[in-house]
C-alpha cells in the first residue's frame, strides 16, 4: 500500500510538472497581449519570490540566508535563467506562437551537451549523433518553421538565445558555489531575476503605467498563474521528485512539456500546427530522448544531496551525466 501510494504521488508530481511548465508558454502568450513582457515577467518572479521567501521564513521561524560568495553565484544563475532565459522567451512571445517557442526551447538539453563536449566530456557516438540530429531540427524550425507562422528569423533567434542562456545558467549552477538551502536559493534567485527584469523593462521602452492602465483581466490572471503554478507549485513538485523518483523518470519533462505547450496552444489559442513545425519539433524531441537514454546508460545519477541548486536542471532546462540535476525550474 505504501509503495502504491508513493507511486501515485510520483505520477501526481510529474503531472504537475508536465502541465504547469508546459502551460507556461501559453500563459506568457496571454500575458503579453496587454502587459509589457519584461514587466510581466518581473511581476511573476517578484511575487513568486516574495511568496516563497515569506513562506520559508514562517515555516522555519527565520528568514533564509546565504553567504556572500554564494549570493554572487545565485545572482549569476538567476540572471542567466530568469532574465536571459524566461525573460527573452516572454519578450519573443509577443510574436512567436507558444507551441513554436516551446519546441525551440526544447533544444536546451542539446546546448547543455554541447557545453559539456566543448569543456570536458566526451560522449559516445550515439550521443553525438543525437546532438547533430537535434540541431538539424532546430535549424528547420528557425529557418523554415517560423515563416509558416509569419514569424521572422530574428524573432526566433531571440527564443534560441533564451535557450542558450538557460543552458549556460544550468551548466554554471552545477559548477559555482551554490547554497545548500535550495528552496531559499530559489526564492532569492526569483527576487534577483525579477528585480533585474523590473529595471530592464523601462530601459527597453516599457512603461509600468501600462500594467495599471491597459492590463486585461486575462493577462493579470496569466501572471498569477505563472507565479503560483508555473513557479512555486512546479518548483516544489520538481524538488520533491528529485528526492523520490528515478532521474530517468523525472527527466521525461524535457520532452513532455513541449508537447503539452503545442497542444494547449492549439486548443486555447488556436495556433496552427504546420507540417514543418511538427517535423522539426519531432526531430528535436526524438534527439533529446535519445541522448538522455544513451547518457543514462553510462552516467550515474547524482544523489539528491549533491544537487547544488533547484534551478540548474532545466524550466526551462533534466538528464543524467552531463545534464546532472541542478535546477528545479524552471
Amino acid at each position: 500500500m505504501r509503495a502504491l501510494s508513493r507511486s501515485r504521488l510520483v505520477w501526481l508530481a510529474l503531472a504537475v510538472v508536465y502541465v504547469a511548465w508546459g502551460s507556461t508558454y501559453v500563459g506568457m502568450r496571454i500575458m503579453d497581449e496587454t502587459v509589457p513582457p519584461l514587466a510581466g515577467a518581473a511581476l511573476r518572479y517578484l511575487s513568486a519570490g516574495l511568496a516563497m521567501y515569506g513562506l520559508l521564513a514562517l515555516r522555519r521561524g527565520r528568514a533564509p540566508r546565504i553567504a556572500g560568495r554564494e549570493l554572487a553565484s545565485v545572482a549569476v544563475v538567476g540572471i542567466l535563467l530568469l532574465v536571459g532565459g524566461n525573460g527573452l522567451v516572454s519578450y519573443a512571445e509577443r510574436h512567436v506562437p507558444a507551441g513554436l517557442a516551446a519546441l525551440v526551447v526544447a533544444s536546451v538539453p542539446l546546448w547543455l551537451l554541447l557545453l559539456a563536449v566543448l569543456t570536458r566530456d566526451r560522449p559516445g557516438r550515439a550521443t553525438l549523433a543525437g546532438l547533430a540530429t537535434g540541431f538539424l531540427g532546430v535549424a528547420l524550425l528557425v529557418l523554415r518553421g517560423g515563416g509558416e507562422h509569419g514569424v521572422s528569423i530574428p524573432q526566433l533567434l531571440i527564443v534560441l538565445g533564451a535557450s542558450v542562456s538557460w543552458a549556460v545558467g544550468s551548466w554554471a549552477a552545477a559548477r559555482l558555489p551554490m547554497p545548500a538551502d535550495t528552496a531559499g536559493a530559489t526564492a532569492i534567485e526569483m527576487l534577483i531575476g525579477g528585480g533585474v527584469l523590473a529595471v530592464l523593462g523601462p530601459v527597453t521602452g516599457e512603461h509600468w503605467s501600462t500594467v495599471a492602465t491597459s492590463a486585461s483581466a486575462a493577462s493579470l490572471l496569466a501572471i498569477a498563474y505563472l507565479a503560483v503554478f508555473g513557479s512555486i507549485l512546479a518548483f516544489t513538485a520538481y524538488g520533491w521528485l528529485l528526492q523520490h523518483a528515478p532521474i530517468s523518470k523525472v527527466s521525461t519533462y524535457a520532452y513532455v512539456n513541449p508537447v503539452v505547450a503545442v497542444a494547449l496552444g492549439a486548443v486555447l489559442l488556436g495556433e496552427q500546427i504546420t507540417f514543418t513545425t511538427a517535423l522539426g519539433g519531432a526531430i528535436i524531441l526524438a534527439a533529446v530522448a535519445a541522448v538522455i537514454r544513451d547518457e543514462g546508460r553510462i552516467a550515474p545519477s547524482p544523489a539528491p544531496e549533491t544537487v547544488p541548486d533547484s534551478h540548474a536542471q532545466i524550466d526551462k532546462k533534466g538528464c543524467t551525466g552531463w545534464l546532472a540535476p541542478a535546477q528545479g525550474r524552471r
